[in-house]
C-alpha cells in the first residue's frame, strides 16, 4: 500500500489525542513515524529513524514505526524503556497491532500501540519523574 494512501485512512486527531493522553501520565516520550520508503527490516529501519529523530538523546522514548509500502512495522524503545519491559512486551504490542492492521483498522492499531506503550512508560517513568 502506498504510504500516502495509508496516511489518508488515518484519523490523525485520534492518534494525536492518544499520544497526548499517554504523555500526560509519564515523563517519557512517544512518537509515531510513517515511512514513505520500503523497509526490508522494520526493526533496523525503526532504529535508524529513532536515531535520526534524535530520540536516542531523549531518555525514556519509544517509537512506533510503520512502513506501509513494505507492509511492516516495529515498536521500539530506548535502552531504559527496553530494560523495563523486555522482548515479551514488544511482541505483545505488535501482535495486537498486527490483528488490527490485518483488518485495515489502521488508526485503532496505532492508538492501541500508543496506549500500551504509554501504560508502560507511566508505570516505570511517571509524570514528574526525572
Amino acid at each position: 500500500m502506498k504510504a500516502r494512501h495509508f496516511v489518508s485512512k488515518l484519523d490523525h486527531d485520534r492518534i494525536l489525542s492518544a499520544i497526548a493522553n499517554a504523555e500526560k501520565k509519564t515523563s517519557g516520550h512517544i512518537r509515531v513515524y510513517i515511512s514513505h520508503r520500503e523497509a526490508a527490516d522494520a526493526v533496523a529501519s525503526a532504529q535508524r529513524r529513532f536515531d535520526k529523530l534524535g530520540m536516542n538523546k531523549r531518555p525514556k522514548s519509544a517509537l512506533i514505526y510503520l512502513a506501509p509500502e513494505s507492509r511492516v512495522f516495529a515498536v521500539i524503545g530506548d535502552a531504559a524503556v527496553h530494560e523495563k519491559c523486555g522482548d515479551g512486551f514488544w511482541q505483545e504490542v505488535t501482535a495486537a497491532m498486527t490483528a488490527h492492521l490485518k483488518k485495515e483498522s489502521f488508526t485503532t492499531a496505532i492508538v492501541h500501540g500508543v496506549e500500551k506503550v504509554g501504560e508502560l512508560l507511566a508505570e516505570h517513568f511517571p509524570a514528574g519523574a526525572k
